[in-house]
C-alpha cells in the first residue's frame, strides 16, 4: 500500500485553509502557495514541508473534484426544477451533493486499481445511499404524483380534442390507477 500524500498528512484546519486558498487563487500560484503553506506549518510547529510539485498534484485533483461538484449541484437543482420538486427535496440536495463528492472519491480511488483489484462493494455502497436518501426525501412519491397529474392532463387534452371520448379517458384513469 503506497504511503499517504503529503498534503493528506496536514492538520484539518491547514487542509481546509489549503483548500479555500486553491479556489480562491484560481488553482494557480503553486509556488506561492507552498511558501505560504510551509510558513504555516512552521508556525505550527510541525516538521512537515510540502513542495510545490506536491500541491500541483493535489490541486489538480481537487480542481477536478470542485468541478464534479459545482457540475452535480447544477443538475440536481435543474433537475428539480425540471420536475418540480418542493422544498423537502431541496433540503435533500446537500445530502445528494455530499453523496456525489464522496462517490467521485470512491470512483477515482477505484480507477487507480487494477481490474482485480476493484472493490464493487465500495460502489454498491455508494448507491445504496443515494437510493435510500432519494427514498427518504419523498421524491419517488412526488415524481410519481407529477407523472400521474401529466398523464391525467393528456386523458383531459384527448378528451378536448376529440381524440377520445369521456367514457375511455375514465376508463384509463381507473386502470391506472388514478381516476
Amino acid at each position: 500500500m503506497p504511503q499517504p500524500r503529503k498534503v493528506h498528512l496536514l492538520p484539518p484546519e491547514l487542509k481546509s485553509w489549503l483548500e479555500v486558498e486553491l479556489r480562491t487563487r484560481g488553482f494557480a500560484g503553486y509556488e506561492d502557495l507552498a511558501d505560504a503553506l510551509n510558513r504555516k506549518l512552521e508556525e505550527a510547529g510541525l516538521e512537515l514541508r510540502i513542495q510545490k510539485s506536491a500541491l500541483h498534484a493535489y490541486g489538480a485533483e481537487y480542481a477536478e473534484f470542485v468541478r464534479v461538484q459545482e457540475a452535480a449541484g447544477a443538475w440536481a437543482t435543474e433537475w428539480m426544477k425540471e420536475q418540480g420538486i418542493g422544498e423537502e427535496a431541496r433540503r435533500h440536495n446537500v445530502l445528494f451533493q455530499m453523496i456525489t463528492a464522496l462517490a467521485f472519491k470512491v470512483m477515482q480511488a477505484q480507477m487507480l486499481k487494477e481490474g482485480g483489484e476493484i472493490d464493487p462493494q465500495a460502489l454498491h455502497f455508494i448507491g445504496r445511499m443515494m437510493k435510500d436518501i432519494m427514498q427518504s426525501s419523498g421524491i419517488r412519491e412526488q415524481l410519481a404524483a407529477a407523472e400521474r397529474k401529466a398523464q391525467a392532463a393528456k386523458l383531459d387534452a384527448a378528451v378536448a380534442n376529440g381524440d377520445i371520448d369521456a367514457e375511455a379517458a375514465a376508463k384509463a384513469r381507473r386502470i391506472m390507477g388514478f381516476a
